[in-house]
């Protein structure tokens, strides 16, 4: 896992003009803990109607729960917490074998039910901000992850409809691996090739499947595959 100090890849140093948020202030943060800085960035669905219910249930402080940013469906980038302070918006996980991970991360919500896809203006946003974030703290493409993958069975955004391949693509996620094929699914194999990748929360073998699933291959069904290997597979 890329760390504070360590350079970030020349593609996705290559950046727009920063982009200027609507600062919307929330309550609901501290300080990071353990002088830990952020070394990750955890993207997430709202699951609500709107944007502004998003950001409503955000900033008010009988929720306890909120985010750096919020990007609306139209594009609208609010940002509710510095990205210096702690954000409530990960809870219990861990990724890569590390807990506490609102201490290691500046969290995204994105304005989605979770069952619809996302829109152009949004993914365009996302796409700005990310190479920015990951800039000044110097996370590379390993660190952006999403929700689901640091809570499997607990959290599930940002979701199924989520394009992944596309953040791939543009150097803002880590790629999936090019060395997969028909080889023999078995679990012990699968879970050496998750956990190498960063899925080392302590669930059961259908969990892990499931949340493998999300971020790769939100479409496969059934039991464990080769298809299931092949995104995480190395040259060993």
């Amino acid at each position: 896992m890329p760390a504070a100090g360590i350079p970030v890849p020349s593609a996705v140093l290559s950046t727009t003009d920063p982009l200027t948020p609507i600062w919307h202030p929330s309550p609901n943060f501290g300080p990071r803990r353990d002088g830990l800085k952020p070394s990750l960035i955890v993207l997430h669905y709202t699951a609500m109607n709107t944007a502004q219910d998003a950001l409503d249930r955000l900033c008010d402080p009988a929720y306890e729960v909120s985010a750096h940013y919020l990007i609306g469906g139209d594009g609208t980038l609010w940002q509710m917490v510095r990205e210096q302070d702690r954000a409530w918006h990960a809870g219990a996980g861990e990724w890569c074998g590390q807990t506490d991970i609102n201490s290691r991360s500046i969290g995204i919500e994105l304005d989605n039910t979770g069952v619809h896809p996302f829109s152009e203006p949004q993914m365009g946003v996302l796409e700005q901000l990310l190479p920015q974030v990951m800039n000044r703290w110097g996370i590379g493409p390993n660190g952006v992850i999403g929700h689901s993958d640091m809570a499997p069975g607990r959290k599930f955004d940002p979701g199924p409809r989520f394009d992944w391949q596309r953040l791939e693509r543009n150097k803002l996620a880590a790629p999936r691996s090019p060395n997969g094929g028909a080889r023999p699914a078995t679990l012990d194999e699968f879970r050496t090739l998750a956990r190498a990748a960063g899925f080392s929360a302590d669930v059961d073998d259908e969990t892990l499947l499931s949340a493998v699933r999300l971020r790769y291959r939100p479409w496969g069904k059934g039991s464990l595959c080769a298809a299931d290997l092949a995104p995480l597979a190395n040259d060993a």
